[in-house]
């Protein structure tokens, strides 16, 4: 593996610790406290920054210290995440990412907003800011006398003075019968051996920091090595000198210590080794005691008797020094119930011990059932159209048995069928690959979100639903561009200013919803928003005042709100960096009817509008109906038929010229000879002698389709005509039969345009997998 394949691995778990850290910072936003929440986001900054060290990304480097910085800083209850903090937290996440892709990308990025952050996160960190030191005048740190006991485990505790080394002593107390707030549990001993190279330094790591965040493991002694240290004239400013040997006594194991030092143990001499007699030595009665923290509320609490029980249960281990060394190899949160039942019942604390090891074996082994691995997109992308090349070899294959074979019971038959189910089942496998959450593409939205609130003075927070709805990436990926127009246009448009909020008496706060669900094969995703609603009336004169409608056209609701998807159209009074252009909306629907999608509107006048898209789940594969037109064979979209048909002579009606209507359940719909649209044919077909296709058109509508015959249901592999031949109007894509045929894929919203005197165009409402 070379270094750009590595380096492009770190930009991949980049991406991974930016969505954790603006992820943790929205939880924080929302009044999440948890220790391990800012624990989170702080390793998430750290990481970056070390990793963008080992590559020599300077500005990444400089940036993230600053911010990892003052993160340490509410991490250690120097500084109290309160909103305004918070909101300079989330922008400074924005930049940190924009950092991320122009070191990826080589872009740029906008250096005064940078080092304007860069003050803010300095003065945040010494307290400067009158938000910050009024928050920690509001709310003091509780003191023993004066407040009730919080719980270790959830709350981080305040900073314990510092020593001349600038570390931090790890304080303890404990008595002989258990009386205090910690327990007693065996604990392994390290020996860890850290001396920095000059690199270290260069690359924007620092060795304090280090030390600091290995304190944090365990309890931990150190020493500083100072021999090799030249006198001030024989100096070298750049160069390294000092070594450290610390003891660190952890149940987190070696991994956790060296995790510390990852993006650094290129640049230093590291060595790390287990003292054995740390836990051997002693014997049965005497076992080394070290303290470790644990939430004595749960002694007050329902979660004993339980504890009890599994204690009193759990089978007894040959000697007491094993159940220790089994409890000190458990993960942290199992201490506290070994810790309950040992102050409930001294006798029983080896067989607490075994329980909470039990339990923590069950835990990690359900933690590491969920593996993965990194494979190229391109490679899956390979696979996927190997998959499909297999089942148009299958489905030719069953085609010519079935030619050859007339009483059709043979034994080749049965394993042909065999063999379908199990193409099929590789091809949803293999599908199922691909198929990834939408949970990037919301969290992106969350920024967006900020940066329009922000430039438009309004109060605005994002909720999302669903973020782990899976679809394929391919879908993923082209869902960005919409979802940010419609975002933008429900932040400036749809929801009011706070002053109008409050005068309607509504929360000045207003809320943008993004959902996603599945539902009937395909994937919904709803943006609502709690705003004014379509302003009908606005909307009818803008249209009107654009010569986009006549005057006296009589519009539905429905139809006018369909009108903002017009291109050229805006209600935006000016034009601004957010909107007015009239293109964002028009390019929504463009991108949705790229993806074999549709969308819809629903408002209501003062309460709000919710946006609902239809996608389909992949663009690789696709559930179709095989019909006849003027000889050709054609494919239509599944999902885009409602039902099907056999036109009577009594229920078709002329209209006009060339057009006619078939009457369906006391209504009347236009009636679309395909084979006229596509120029298969110069004049239209008795509809009698065909089958009609009643199917949704892009208006909400419906139009009948007719063809001359259906052939069946096919589930079949979209290829791209565009990437093989030329666009084609009307025509979405192209597959392969089983009879080695090519048939064309319809464009269904581009036909049905093309009857309302659109000019035929194909939308691509299909890409191919390859």
């Amino acid at each position: 593996m070379d270094m750009n394949e590595i380096k492009e691995i770190f930009f991949q778990e980049c991406e991974e610790q930016l969505a954790e850290l603006e992820s943790g910072l929205l939880k924080m936003n929302d009044g999440d406290r948890d220790p391990e929440t800012v624990n989170a986001v702080f390793r998430a900054v750290h990481s970056i920054k070390g990793g963008a060290g080992a590559f020599g990304l300077d500005d990444l480097v400089s940036f993230a210290h600053v911010f990892e910085t003052t993160l340490d800083c509410v991490r250690s209850n120097k500084l109290e995440p309160t909103q305004d903090v918070l909101k300079v937290m989330l922008k400074a996440a924005d930049v940190l990412a924009d950092l991320t892709n122009a070191a990826r990308d080589g872009g740029s990025v906008d250096q005064a907003r940078s080092r304007g952050l860069v003050k803010e996160l300095e003065a945040l960190a010494h307290g400067e800011l009158p938000s910050a030191s009024a928050a920690s005048e509001v709310a003091p740190k509780p003191t023993k006398a004066t407040a009730p006991a919080p719980a270790p485990v959830k709350a981080a505790p305040a900073p314990a003075p510092t020593d001349d080394s600038g570390f931090q002593p790890i304080p303890f107390s404990f008595d002989d019968d258990f009386g205090s707030d910690e327990a007693l549990v065996a604990m392994p001993e390290y020996e860890v051996s850290f001396k920095p190279r000059s690199d270290l330094y260069a690359k924007g790591n620092d060795a304090t920091l280090l030390l600091r965040d290995l304190s944090r493991v365990g309890e931990m002694s150190i020493h500083c090595n100072m021999d090799a240290l030249p006198g001030l004239d024989q100096l070298d400013p750049e160069g390294a000198y000092l070594k450290w040997t610390i003891s660190i006594k952890t149940d987190k194991g070696e991994d956790a210590i060296r995790t510390v030092f990852e993006f650094a143990e290129w640049d230093c001499e590291l060595d790390v080794r287990l003292v054995e007699d740390s836990t051997s030595a002693a014997g049965d009665d005497e076992l080394p005691m070290v303290p470790v923290p644990f939430d004595l509320s749960v002694l007050d609490g329902e979660g004993i008797e339980p504890a009890v029980e599994a204690a009193e249960e759990a089978p007894k281990p040959k000697n007491d020094a094993a159940a220790a060394v089994a409890a000190a190899e458990t993960a942290s949160n199992v201490t506290q119930l070994a810790a309950a039942a040992a102050r409930v019942e001294k006798k029983n604390d080896a067989a607490a011990a075994a329980a909470a090891a039990s339990a923590a074996a069950q835990n990690n082994a359900a933690a590491g059932a969920g593996q993965t691995i990194r494979v190229d997109l391109d490679r899956v992308d390979r696979l996927i159209n190997l998959v499909g090349e297999l089942v148009i070899n299958q489905a030719m294959l069953s085609q010519s048995v079935i030619e050859n074979d007339n009483n059709g019971a043979s034994s080749i038959n049965m394993g042909l069928e065999e063999l379908q189910q199990l193409t099929r089942e590789i091809q949803d496998s293999v599908m199922a690959i691909r198929a990834q959450p939408v949970k990037p593409v919301f969290q992106r939205m969350s920024r967006i979100v900020r940066e329009i609130a922000d430039m438009t003075g309004k109060s605005i927070r994002l909720v999302t639903e669903g973020e782990n709805t899976e679809v394929d990436k391919t879908v993923i990926d082209k869902l960005a561009e919409p979802l940010t127009h419609m975002i933008r246009n429900a932040v400036d448009h749809g929801v009011e200013t706070p002053e109008k909020r409050t005068a309607l008496g509504k929360n000045p706060e207003g809320t943008v919803r993004l959902t996603a669900k599945h539902r009937s094969g395909r994937i919904l995703i709803e943006l609502a928003d709690d705003g004014a609603g379509i302003n009908r009336e606005k909307v009818r004169q803008k249209a009107i005042d654009n010569d986009l409608i006549p005057a006296d056209a009589n519009l539905s609701d429905e139809e006018i709100d369909n009108l903002i998807f017009l291109p050229g159209f805006s209600t935006a009074d000016k034009i601004s960096d957010i909107s007015g252009r009239g293109v964002g909306m028009d390019v929504v629907k463009r991108s949705i009817q790229a993806l074999g999608g549709r969308i819809n509107i629903s408002s209501k006048p003062g309460q709000g509008s919710v946006f609902t898209m239809s996608l389909p789940l992949t663009l690789a594969v696709l559930d179709g109906m095989v019909v006849t037109v003027a000889g050709q064979t054609l494919v239509v979209p599944l999902t885009a038929i409602v039902e099907t048909l056999q036109p009577e002579a009594a229920a078709i009606h002329s209209f006009g010229a060339n057009h006619r209507l078939i009457s369906i359940r006391n209504s009347f719909c236009p009636l679309v000879d395909v084979g006229r649209i596509l120029n298969f044919r110069a004049t239209q077909a008795n509809p009698v002698e065909g089958v009609a296709l009643l199917v949704e058109s892009e208006g909400g509508g419906q139009r009948a389709l007719m063809v001359d015959a259906i052939q069946g249901q096919r589930q079949v592999v979209i290829k791209s005509l565009e990437a093989n031949y030329t666009h084609v109007p009307g025509i979405a894509a192209a597959t392969i039969l089983g009879d080695g045929r090519v048939a064309l894929i319809l464009d269904v919203d581009a036909v049905v345009g093309a009857s309302r005197g659109q000019s035929l165009k194909a939308e691509m409402s299909y890409a191919a997998a390859g």
